[in-house]
């Protein structure tokens, strides 16, 4: 859920109904995604990624992302009356998280009867379908039913399964409008199951670094359409809360499953008061596979001679010698947590002759038992497309898994709790200068377990080998849950200010002041995070003009977090060790965002942002086992994969009143690929083209190419490099290595039924 970013929130409100105008933003196509054939779309601040916020009927599809992610509960499909994005003030205030938050509305059933199927494919074999059928059934009463199916194998082949996503989402919607239609009552009932394969199949590959900050393709591997993972679907872990070993495989790994009720009301009141109530019960199986690739081992190289013997079992179980001249470590992660959340939400609105008023409050109640097991496998690396084995080091093991649970395995169980209280008031103060500002006040209590165990010396254990709940360490010390408790007050405040100093052109700022303490999530690792406070500031000012065929924004942006807590996993030769640590970022940013319309049917929409996020008091260190010290210091580094410089081009044309051409092109310039700012990635473009042809009243057809410029290369990260300095690369040319890459040349086919 990598995804692309800008700075700035750009200024919407003087294009947008007075609904929406305060709360959303145009211009930004969340759904057109170069990272993933079926989510939103991540919209950078200058800060590195986190969740990607999305709300449903006003509360969050789901509490935390790990290990439930947002794809596998919500889909933007037929079932969705409404789709916008919310500006960075509303996100904070109205939930306290940071960064934008796409909104959308459940269809609820209208008069008549009504229905709408969106059929999707693409050249891949990609089958995706999306029903939605309402209406009434007199006396007031209302109903809606939704059905959305995903049959998507992916760019390449795996064998673990037929589909990279397998998905279903079923919605049942019953309303009742009372007093006049004054009143509004809704329940409806949700039910998701889902196969995220996605998430552990698409994550890395091999390819050729070059040096210079491009890299060519290993062999007969292709970028985004060659399979790295091995043909075996079978796992073997040990269960950090028992300490048996198991197995599973990778398929019911990654297995979700939701049962959800929710409840809304919305009353209008005679003196024009607003009143919404909406009330969620979600009881889950969230669950998130990672194959993170480590280390790359050359067995052709005269320091590896005759240290190694590879092994791998053919087709016929038969034990032989693997002979390919790499090997890759991978560390395989099982993350599953049984999950049941309560969240309410309620507000009091009120439109005044110059103003409008809100009033909030949130109780949102969430409790887990999650933990993730890990397990260590070595894989070939096959240079002519090949499926990889998987092999083992017979002078070290007789099986391909070992050194479960000793790296990143985790483990928490408890509860987590918000109840906020918020306002927001957008104020025309005079015709010429309007006034936006609102608070959040909110207590957060944490209660639970996890494994961040000490030892006699007060020394965290850490993780080791066969590491579970019950397991004695080296040392002794006996590995047993640990109680945690907190309590913290958290508050966010925002204002935004429009002066109109002319019919044309005027003044807009606004700055958001956000201050959280961790969520449950970031007691998970061996070590306990830093609690202290995480503020994040956000201040925008510049200048807006509008005229009959242009609306350009022009802003100077600053935001900054501290203590981001984290954990690294360094390497160093074959071992891996976590290490935590807490830091700083700041970016400075300036964007300039239009929307011109310069002649009948032409439509263009520009965003340039330039922005230097760095690290601020960045810097750890761990011992391995053979004493090296491997040192980070990255404090004043550029914040690995955010790039400096985004643009958006976004021109369409009506070639007829029925059928639109439009492309889109995003420039996301060099991004480094660790810490160190030693290995880079050079800047690349993102493309996507489309036709749209409202063939009838009731049939539209369409036809998108994502990738259409065919760009092929890698982004993010290189697996196994945090320890890597420039020095060091300096010497490195021409080096196999593994990452991530841009999705593949791809041709969608879209259709939308109204019925």
């Amino acid at each position: 859920m990598m995804l692309a970013l800008s700075l700035v929130n750009v200024t919407a409100a003087f294009a947008q109904d007075d609904n929406s105008s305060a709360k959303e933003e145009g211009n930004r196509n969340v759904m057109l995604n170069a990272a993933s054939a079926n989510g939103p779309r991540e919209i950078q601040i200058g800060l590195p990624s986190a969740d990607v916020n999305v709300l449903e009927n006003g509360l969050p599809v789901t509490y935390a992302t790990n290990p439930h992610s947002v794809n596998t509960i919500w889909r933007g499909d037929a079932s969705l009356s409404h789709q916008g994005l919310l500006k960075i003030a509303e996100t904070a205030i109205t939930t306290g998280n940071i960064g934008y938050a796409v909104n959308s509305f459940t269809q609820k059933g209208q008069k008549g009867f009504n229905g709408t199927l969106n059929y999707k494919s693409n050249h891949f074999g990609l089958q995706e379908f999306s029903l939605n059928m309402n209406g009434d059934l007199g006396k007031d009463w209302y109903y809606s039913f939704n059905m959305y199916q995903d049959f998507d194998p992916g760019t390449f082949k795996i064998k673990s399964t037929p589909y990279q996503d397998r998905t279903q989402i079923y919605k049942a919607l019953l309303t009742k409008k009372y007093n006049g239609n004054r009143g509004e009552f809704t329940a409806m009932y949700k039910y998701a199951n889902s196969h995220n394969v996605y998430s552990y199949a698409t994550q890395s590959a091999p390819f050729i670094y070059v040096g210079d900050g491009s890299v060519k393709e290993y062999g007969d591997f292709k970028l985004g359409t060659t399979s790295y993972l091995p043909v075996d679907n079978d796992m073997t872990y040990r269960d950090m809360r028992t300490g048996e070993l198991k197995q599973t495989s990778l398929y019911d790994a990654c297995m979700n499953k939701t049962s959800e009720v929710t409840l809304m009301n919305n009353y209008r009141f005679d003196n024009g008061l607003n009143w919404k109530a909406t009330l969620k019960y979600d009881h889950s199986r969230g669950a998130m596979v990672y194959q993170s690739p480590m280390s790359i081992i050359d067995l052709k190289s005269a320091a590896n001679q005759g240290v190694y013997n590879y092994m791998y079992r053919d087709i016929n179980g038969q034990t032989k010698a693997y002979n390919g001249q790499y090997v890759q470590t991978r560390m395989s992660c099982l993350n599953a947590g049984k999950i049941d959340e309560a969240l309410f939400t309620t507000e009091l609105s009120k439109k005044f002759s110059t103003s409008t008023f809100r009033l909030g409050v949130n109780e949102w109640f969430y409790h887990i038992d999650y933990c993730s097991n890990t397990t260590m496998y070595d894989q070939s690396v096959p240079a002519d497309g090949s499926y990889a084995l998987r092999v083992w080091d017979a002078k070290q093991r007789d099986s391909y898994f070992y050194d479960f649970n000793k790296n990143a395995s985790e483990y928490y169980k408890g509860s987590e709790n918000k109840l906020a209280l918020y306002f927001t008031h957008d104020w025309d103060i005079t015709k010429k200068f309007n006034l936006y500002y609102g608070a959040r006040l909110e207590w957060q209590k944490l209660k639970g377990e996890n494994a961040a165990v000490k030892n006699a010396q007060g020394d965290y254990v850490g993780r080791f080998t066969d590491y579970h709940l019950g397991a004695k360490a080296a040392d002794g010390t006996v590995i047993a849950p640990t109680d945690l408790s907190y309590n913290w007050l958290n508050y966010d405040f925002s204002v935004a200010a429009t002066y109109k100093l002319t019919d044309n052109f005027g003044f807009t700022g606004d700055f958001t002041y956000i201050v959280q303490h961790p969520k449950f999530e970031a007691f998970a690792p061996a070590t306990l995070p830093n609690t202290d406070k995480i503020s994040v500031p956000l201040g925008r000012a510049g200048i807006y003009y509008n005229n009959s065929w242009l609306s350009l924004t022009s802003l100077f942006s600053y935001i900054s977090k501290t203590n981001n807590n984290s954990t690294l996993n360094l390497q160093h030769g074959s071992e891996i060790k976590a290490a935590p640590l807490t830091y700083d970022i700041q970016t400075w940013g300036w964007t300039t965002d239009a929307v011109a319309h310069p002649f009948k049917g032409f439509d263009f929409h520009f965003l340039f942002t330039y922005q230097k996020p760095t690290y601020k008091k960045y810097e750890t260190s761990i011992t391995f086992s053979d004493g090296y010290v491997g040192n980070i210091n990255a404090t004043g580094n550029i914040v690995a994969e955010i790039p400096q410089i985004l643009i958006e081009l976004d021109p369409s044309y009506m070639i007829t009143k029925d059928i639109k051409l439009w492309t889109s092109f995003r420039y996301f310039s060099k991004t480094y690929a660790n810490i160190n700012e030693a290995y880079y990635f050079n800047g690349h473009w993102e493309t996507f083209g489309g036709l749209n042809w409202q063939a009838t009243k009731r049939l539209a057809l369409g036809c998108t190419v994502v990738n259409f410029l065919n760009q092929t290369g890698a982004k993010g990260s290189i697996a196994g490099a945090e320890l890597i300095t420039k020095d060091e690369a300096k010497g490195i040319k021409n080096q196999i290595m593994t990452g991530s890459y841009l999705r593949p040349f791809t041709v969608e086919f879209t259709a939308s039924l109204k019925f």
